[in-house]
């Protein structure tokens, strides 16, 4: 049998050993592209604070301004029906020089209100200006940072499909159970790491999640946040902020106790240390929050912060 010019046979299937080399390429491409993911994700609530913050004190600031309006066209009125002209002239008819001495003060300190309402009107008409201009660039500002994290998330969803593809195509594809128990903890752990690391714990075999806080799903440094969090330390949201937030905080990978963060190179991932060489951790798609061997991690270690 002939076989055709200019065909080609179909492309050999990756080996077992190919295939599971591509899927560590992917997580770690993951791991980079779900930070970004969740760092526009903090800059779109951040400038969405902002905004709100910023325009409850834009709605506060017109009612003040509503309020000295309302005051002046008072003071205006009330000057047009009892003005200084028939004010000045009831004053010098007043045959009791002290009734005149008073009503001259009362009407001096009338005039120095007057000043000084229209004073206050002026200032917070201009602060109203300025507070309308600061809510409005917060405004962009939170525009322009949802059309960030729409890109993002265009990404790391694509990223999401190619790992969990090939994770079946492996039979290693894991969904999860949202409503896992966990497992107790029994490490070395004390005082806030210990109830740190029993959160942790009590998140196993949930499933991996992009983006996730929990209470369902998890994501790496969604993970660590809430599991410290729960131990009474407040950390970033971000593997980068907590890095970050930890440069004061670094200990040796040699000196390593249970609680603390573990991280990646590249910043992309991050883990919890138990104690007895393991970490728990919320890997990648396609796996639960499990405890693993350090030494069988999988990531290049760059370094670790003591919370």
């Amino acid at each position: 049998m002939a076989v055709p010019t200019g065909s080609a046979g179909a492309e050999p299937k990756p080996t077992l050993a190919q295939a599971k080399k591509k899927l560590d390429k992917l997580n770690e491409q993951a791991d980079q592209v779900v930070e970004k993911y969740n760092q526009a994700s903090e800059k779109w609530k951040r400038a969405r604070k902002k905004y709100q913050t910023l325009n409850a004190d834009l709605t506060r600031q017109s009612e003040r301004v509503a309020g000295l309006r309302k005051e002046l066209v008072t003071m205006a009125v009330s000057s047009y029906q009892f003005g200084a002209v028939g004010g000045l002239e009831n004053l010098v008819s007043q045959a009791d020089p002290g009734a005149l001495l008073s009503g001259l003060a009362t009407a001096d300190q009338m005039s120095a209100t007057r000043a000084q309402s229209l004073n206050a009107f002026d200032e917070a008409t201009k602060e109203l200006r300025d507070s309308r201009d600061k809510a409005k660039q917060a405004l962009d500002e939170a525009d322009q940072t949802r059309d960030e994290l729409a890109g993002e998330k265009a990404k790391a969803e694509k990223m999401i499909k190619a790992q969990k593809k090939l994770l079946r195509e492996l039979g290693a594809y894991n969904p999860g159970d949202p409503n896992s128990a966990g497992i107790q903890y029994n490490g070395p752990a004390s005082g806030n790491a210990r109830a740190a690391l029993e959160f942790a714990f009590a998140q196993i075999g949930k499933p991996y999640q992009y983006g996730g806080t929990g209470p369902g799903g998890w994501d790496c440094s969604g993970l660590v946040q809430a599991a410290w969090r729960s131990g009474g330390v407040s950390l970033p949201r971000t593997t980068w902020e907590q890095w970050s937030w930890g440069a004061a905080r670094k200990v040796s990978l040699n000196e390593l106790q249970a609680g603390d963060l573990i991280f990646s190179e590249g910043l992309g991932h991050v883990g919890m240390y138990t104690g007895d060489g393991r970490v728990v951790h919320a890997p990648q798609t396609g796996d639960v929050v499990k405890v693993v061997p350090l030494s069988g991690y999988g990531r290049r270690l760059v370094g670790a912060v003591r919370p």
